[in-house]
Parts: structure tokens; sequence; C-alpha cells
């Protein structure tokens, strides 16, 4: 008896708080060097992110880039493969393409946060990510297919990337 109430005692106090929760905190570091093809440039950046059951609160940091920023997202693809936008996290493109209420990207430096929810989710369908799918994004990230990326006027198709990866995975599946 003793030892079975030990044992309770050891696996409820002897687990770290990342082995009990159930998603990691998940992070990217940008650099030109990501972006594919590489990018020489000053520029970089943090992308830092929770994910909650229904949404995912982040906060994407950048600096020194080499022009205005015009967007920033998280991409579904693997390292080192373009992919589709599945998230908008700023804009300073009209509207469309931008999704209404996106909001507005500082430049050439700064910092946006918010919280994603599955009517922010715009895909990619043609990658088999529908609008609105937020379980479909969360697996891809919990497989370290996705990136975030931020866009500016001299890199249109992106000046910075990272790839998404969690603290306490490895990225290569769930």
């Amino acid at each position: 008896m003793l030892l079975a109430a030990m044992v309770v005692v050891f696996l409820w106090f002897g687990l770290s708080p990342a082995a009990t929760q159930p998603f990691p905190t998940l992070r990217a570091t940008l650099t030109g060097f990501e972006e594919t093809p590489a990018i020489s440039t000053g520029a970089s950046g943090s992308f830092v992110a929770r994910i909650r059951t229904d949404a995912i609160d982040y906060e994407l940091s950048y600096a020194d880039l080499e022009s205005a920023v015009t967007q920033a997202h998280i991409h579904f693809g693997q390292p080192g493969v373009m992919g589709g936008i599945s998230v908008w996290l700023c804009s300073n493109l009209a509207s469309p393409p931008t999704p209404a209420g996106t909001q507005s990207c500082p430049t050439p430096s700064g910092t946006v946060s918010g919280t994603i929810i599955a009517a922010n989710v715009v895909g990619p369908t043609g990658q088999g990510i529908a609008a609105g799918q937020f379980d479909e994004l969360v697996r891809a990230i919990l497989n370290g297919i996705a990136y975030a990326n931020v866009h500016s006027n001299t890199f249109p198709a992106g000046e910075i990337r990272g790839q998404i990866r969690g603290t306490n995975f490895s990225g290569t599946g769930p």
C-alpha cells in the first residue's frame, strides 16, 4: 500500500510541466537563410505561440527588414519548401486578398500578437486544408510542417522565415 502511494506521488509530482500539458509552446526563429531560396538580409524575427483546445495565442516580432513590411503569415510547408498561406498574422495590403479584420503590420520593425481561431484559417485548400479547419492547422504544426514568414517590398515572396517547432516535441509527429 505504501509503495502504491509512493508511485502515485512520484507520478503526480515527478512529471515535468511540459509532460503534463496537452500541447507544446511553439517557437520559430526567423531569418533570411530559412527562406526558399535563401535571402541575404540583416532582418530577424521570432514567433512564439501557445496552442489551446480551440485557439492559438501568438506573438510575432521582427526587426531590421530592408523595406516596408507587406504581410506576415503562417504557411503550410515543410523546411525548404514553399507552402500556401494558412493564417494571416498581419498585413498592409488592401483587402482583398487580406481577410477582413487582419491587423496592420508595423514596419520595418515591430511586434504583433493575437489569437488564431478556426475562422482565421484560410487554407491552403490546394494542399488539403480547407478554410476553418483549425484541427488540420494544429496537426500540421505538431508535425513540424508549418512556418512563420514575414514579407517586405524588397522581398515580396518573403524576407524572413522560421519553421515552427514545439519546445517539448520533436516536430516529427504528435
